[in-house]
């Protein structure tokens, strides 16, 4: 089974950063692709970062230069480093994954149709 759980979300300053991490277990061999991506209160829910399997990720521009995200196979944990933090960046974000074909656009577009969802932490960003 693939199991997605999100951890180290919070509240930092503006201009701060933040680490936000997706533990993550997949079946032997198998190839994923994953995302992350955030949803305000009364916003859609909006593509944060798109990994392939080999760890190469694409970003929104809205998040672009600051964000970056990155795999530790050993540890089986997805990462998404947040540094130059805005009052902006505050939403709920999810890790998600599926073993479909995506090009980072349908990712980005912040609604694929992925199977495995995690349940999300919150990062809230004060002024």
């Amino acid at each position: 089974q693939v199991h997605l759980v999100e951890s180290g979300g919070g509240s930092v300053q503006a201009g701060g950063s933040l680490r936000i991490s997706c533990a993550v277990s997949l079946p032997t061999g198998s190839y994923y692709h994953m995302g992350w991506f955030r949803q305000a209160p009364g916003k859609a829910r909006e593509g944060v970062a798109s990994i392939d399997a080999d760890g190469s990720a694409s970003y929104a521009d809205s998040v672009k230069g600051r964000f970056t995200a990155s795999k530790d196979n050993a540890k089986s944990t997805l990462y998404l480093q947040m540094n130059s933090l805005k009052p902006e960046d505050t939403a709920m974000y999810y890790c998600a994954a599926d073993s479909g074909t995506w090009a980072p656009w349908e990712v980005l577009a912040g609604s694929p149709d992925f199977h495995y969802w995690g349940q999300g932490t919150q990062v809230t960003v004060s002024s």
